[in-house]
């Protein structure tokens, strides 16, 4: 089977290793891909939400299945738009159609989905610059912090936490008005804030059945202690220790199912996978957003610890089958820690030749910001590497991913030295 893997991240490099295991893979390619995906996969120099060139590609290059990585592609309507053409519609697409896709893209939606199936979530209002008065008087309500967030995609920058009345009401009208977060912002949702410690479950269903994915928790905060400006993660912990079988149980429960379950009364044929970012108040789960695709970095800490086939669970997905299809995860802890450019998340340089990396053992390295140039590995975007490993306990995990963190290096290297700090 040729599998098409759209994106070009860790989450990617993690897929195309974890599909390259699989014995019913004849070849994979990548779009774009990087340095990492280039050693098992062939790179595809196309653009993910280009989708005429994404279609030449599926068709020069016989692909018979294509996984979606990151939200853009699948906001956008990539699983739409072959469902559509003629020479497409029957090669699956493992990611969901438009109307699924608005659970990321549009947080006004995600948040009525939440109110109309009841799912727990934080109590909240949404405003547009004509209503940018009441957006005023319903903060007034609230207590300290004060939660806003662009309706739509903003690249991960849409959502601001404010301690003073004042600076939110002034961040409210700058995002209205002034379009802060551009189109993203012409609706924001104000939300109350939940004091609580963070974690995701993943999902993945065939809109019909699910099986639930490991747990994990990832560090956003640049500095040590979760300090500093926020990034696209700077590493991540599965399974999460205070997750237990309880607390699973009340999300399968008051969250899960009746996901699945809104989806499919909402009419909405869901085929992916659901990232749900979850908030632990006090030993309940509340739902903080929904992604429709996988996290990163913690794809890079779920898959290594899924020791069933993927392609096999893909083939589910598509053929409606999932329920049918063995699913087996280890009990072994899995840590990632990120290695990320000199300055970032702010203005960093690329093109930094990277080493050492060739020499890791006993932990899994994931590409993610490098290409190759002049036959070297070198830096191409902020997050560079994720070094994961597999131990019997957090300690030993993480204990490893440093070990071999030592081995590599490139010009302004930085990485966070206390992922899993609040979980010992």
């Amino acid at each position: 089977m040729n599998i098409l893997i759209l994106g070009s991240g860790g989450r990617e490099h993690a897929f195309t290793k974890k599909l390259s295991e699989s014995n019913k893979i004849n070849q994979l390619f990548v779009a774009p891909g990087n340095a990492g995906t280039a050693q098992i996969a062939t790179n595809l120099d196309i653009n993910p939400t280009n989708f005429s060139e994404v279609k030449d590609a599926v068709l020069t290059n016989n692909i018979q299945m294509v996984v979606v990585g990151p939200e853009a592609p699948l906001v956008a309507g990539v699983h739409d738009f072959f469902l559509n053409d003629i020479e497409l519609k029957h090669i699956p697409v493992i990611g969901p159609k438009k109307d699924g896709a608005l659970l990321e893209g549009s947080k006004d939606f995600s948040k009525q989905f939440m109110e109309k199936h009841n799912i727990p979530t934080a109590r909240y209002q949404s405003f547009t610059k004509e209503t940018l008065s009441n957006g005023f008087i319903f903060l007034e309500t609230l207590n300290a912090p004060y939660v806003l967030k662009a309706d739509g995609l903003a690249a991960g920058k849409g959502v601001l936490i404010l301690n003073s009345l004042e600076e939110a009401k002034k961040e409210l009208e700058e995002m209205l008005t002034n379009q802060k977060f551009g189109e993203a912002s012409t609706t924001v949702v104000i939300e109350e804030f939940l004091d609580g410690i963070e974690l995701s479950v993943f999902v993945l269903t065939d809109g019909k059945s699910y099986k639930t994915l490991p747990s994990a928790k990832d560090y956003k905060r640049i500095g040590e202690g979760d300090t500093g400006l926020n990034t696209g993660g700077m590493g991540a912990i599965s399974p999460v220790p205070f997750a237990n079988q309880e607390f699973l149980n009340k999300v399968e429960e008051r969250i899960i199912k009746p996901t699945i379950e809104g989806l499919q009364k909402d009419g909405i044929d869901y085929r992916g996978f659901i990232f749900i970012g979850l908030m632990n108040v006090n030993g309940d789960p509340f739902v903080i957003e929904y992604n429709v695709r996988m996290g990163d970095p913690e794809t890079e800490v779920v898959l290594p610890r899924i020791q069933s086939d993927l392609l096999d669970l893909f083939e589910g997905v598509a053929q409606q089958t999932l329920h049918e299809k063995s699913y087996e995860v280890t009990s072994q802890t899995a840590t990632t820690v990120m290695l990320v450019s000199g300055g970032y998340p702010e203005a960093y340089e690329k093109g930094k030749e990277i080493k050492g990396f060739n020499s890791v053992e006993d932990s899994i390295v994931y590409h993610a910001g490098t290409t190759i140039k002049d036959g070297k590995t070198v830096t191409s975007g902020g997050r560079v590497m994720a070094i994961t490993s597999l131990g019997n306990s957090i300690n030993e995990a993480l204990e490893k991913s440093y070990k071999n963190i030592n081995k590599i290096s490139f010009d302004k290297m930085n990485y966070r030295k206390d992922i899993g700090f609040d979980l010992q």
